[in-house]
């Protein structure tokens, strides 16, 4: 998977797409120390819920979704951060579809 150019300017919504009935992924960039990646979730689609080892920032560019961690349900619109803690179950929804960007920190 290739990440994004460097040194240009990015209009980082305008780099995925929403797929009817589909979660769509794109990196951004990667290292060993981290990576960020942008999604675009269709109406009603999701990840299961699941933990990752690292602290994750979701930050929502667009729409609007549930992120459920461990239990509790936040609702996030265009604009709004949550850190979904490392080990803590997550898991997230689209209320309506939703871009957004993930960034993981792994050092």
């Amino acid at each position: 998977m290739s990440t994004a150019p460097k040194s240009e300017i990015l209009h980082i919504a305008d780099m995925v797409t929403y797929q009817e009935g589909s979660v769509v992924s794109r990196q951004i960039t990667k290292t060993d120390t981290g990576n960020v990646t942008l999604f675009a979730f269709d109406k009603e689609q999701g990840l299961s819920e699941h933990t990752a080892p690292f602290d994750a920032l979701v930050h929502i560019l667009e729409g609007e979704a549930e992120v459920r961690i461990s239990g509790t349900p936040y609702q996030l619109q265009a604009g709004d951060a949550i850190i979904m803690p490392a080990n803590e179950p997550h898991a997230l929804k689209a209320v309506q579809k939703f871009k957004m960007l993930l960034t993981m920190i792994r050092a």
